[in-house]
């Protein structure tokens, strides 16, 4: 493969997805097919790990290596990964019940710690594998089927989540946008430290098959000459009524994990050629 051009394909395994007709996420792993094959990063070079939900199928429809874990874990696996692999492009798919109900604890951690990851969260506002649930993003008052009288809880916005706990790239983009999908995934996966790319993926089947007819007139892409540097000004951005703003909400360059570790081995006077012997590490904790 590396004497010819990767193309999306290349990347697409042969297996294939068992999403209802009409969900989002198939546009969002159309999107990272074009993405990686823009960027061409070779397949072994790729991992992409999930955790549990529709969304998290998605490693099993890539040619490349992936990891399917249990509930809100897939960032500490990922994270760990990166870590000892760091040559390696580390894509997290999940989705919003999956990343910010049990897994919001280690979305934090991930996000403050600058963990060299990209995590795109596919945002259907819905718990869709198991039938319908009221999500931790479902909007007030709507009802599901485990909210019959409408959801009594505000929405969490995952973008304003990653902004407060310190995340160096946040996104927020439509499924059906192809286009501008994967101009932010692009730029996500190259991104050094922390990304999080929302994508806002309608569920037909428990949020009604009108969910495209629903968020299309109210997509606004970011106001013309905004610089996203400034996180205060990012937050404007989220929480909003009646539109939805697209686009890279905030970017800023910090040392990520991976570079802040070899810091901290330099400091130590670590020599990567003469690492030290099992004795030695157990005498520096027990003299």
């Amino acid at each position: 493969m590396s004497d010819q051009q990767r193309k999306p394909n290349d990347y697409k395994n042969p297996l294939k997805p068992v999403w209802c007709p009409g969900c989002g996420d198939f546009g969002v792993v159309a999107a990272l097919y074009r993405a990686l094959s823009q960027l061409q990063i070779p397949q072994e070079k790729i991992a992409v790990l999930s955790g549990i939900g529709c969304s998290s199928r998605l490693p099993g429809y890539m040619a490349t290596y992936g990891f399917n874990g249990v509930h809100g874990r897939a960032l500490p696996v990922a994270t760990g990964l990166k870590a000892s692999r760091p040559d390696l492009t580390v894509i997290v798919a999940a989705g919003d019940g999956d990343g910010v109900s049990i897994g919001a604890g280690h979305f934090l951690h991930a996000a403050r710690r600058n963990a060299d990851v990209t995590y795109v969260m596919m945002d259907n506002q819905i718990y869709g594998l198991t039938k319908g649930q009221v999500a931790p993003t479902t909007p007030k008052g709507d009802k599901t089927k485990s909210t019959l009288y409408g959801n009594p809880d505000p929405p969490v916005d995952p973008c304003e989540l990653a902004l407060a706990a310190g995340a160096t790239f946040v996104a927020r983009t439509f499924s059906a946008d192809i286009k501008g999908e994967v101009d932010i995934l692009c730029q996500a996966i190259l991104h050094k430290g922390f990304s999080i790319v929302d994508i806002i993926s309608p569920c037909v089947t428990f949020r009604g098959d009108d969910q495209y007819d629903f968020w299309k007139p109210k997509l606004r892409p970011l106001p013309e000459g905004y610089v996203p540097s400034n996180r205060i000004e990012a937050l404007r951005f989220c929480r909003e009524e009646g539109v939805l703003t697209t686009g890279i909400l905030f970017k800023e360059e910090r040392p990520g994990l991976v570079e802040q570790q070899k810091n901290i081995r330099r400091s130590a006077g670590y020599d990567p050629a003469a690492p030290p012997k099992i004795e030695e590490l157990v005498r520096a904790f027990y003299p």
